[in-house]
């Protein structure tokens, strides 16, 4: 059980630094397209970076008898794939639009860069608390 738990560290270090890291890149004002290369760069790292971290706690969750936070890990994983395809996709438009000139497109744009920093925050909140639960059992 206690190696199930450390494989959790990476994830638990990767998600809390993508969060520390992009509260900054708030301070960008994501008109132009180098900042929307950046942010959009930033992300897909991060979601690269949780499905590669969370592998490895959903089949050591899995081997100690926990099929409820191997589930869990598997979740983190997956929604990440499919947050990558989602919000990249949108980032992507949305760098064509500001490149455009459109300046809608900017406010767009950080709005994704805030609801991905939230979902990720949620999901560390979540994380934290469900390993302290399984540490007091």
């Amino acid at each position: 059980m206690l190696a199930a738990l450390l494989s959790t560290v990476p994830l638990l270090m990767c998600m809390g630094y993508f969060f520390m890291g992009s509260l900054p890149l708030l301070v960008l004002k994501h008109d132009t397209p180098m900042d929307a290369r950046f942010v959009r760069g930033f992300f897909n790292t991060y979601y690269v970076a949780v499905v590669c971290t969370a592998a490895v706690p959903t089949i050591s969750y899995a081997l100690v008898g926990h099929p409820a936070f191997s589930a869990g890990m598997f979740s983190i994983a997956a929604l990440a794939l499919i947050l990558r395809k989602v919000v990249l996709s949108h980032m992507d438009g949305l760098r064509t639009r500001i490149e455009s000139g459109d300046p809608t497109a900017a406010i767009a744009f950080r709005h994704i860069h805030v609801a991905g920093m939230g979902v990720n925050f949620v999901q560390l909140v979540a994380l934290i608390w469900s390993l302290f639960h399984v540490s007091a059992q």
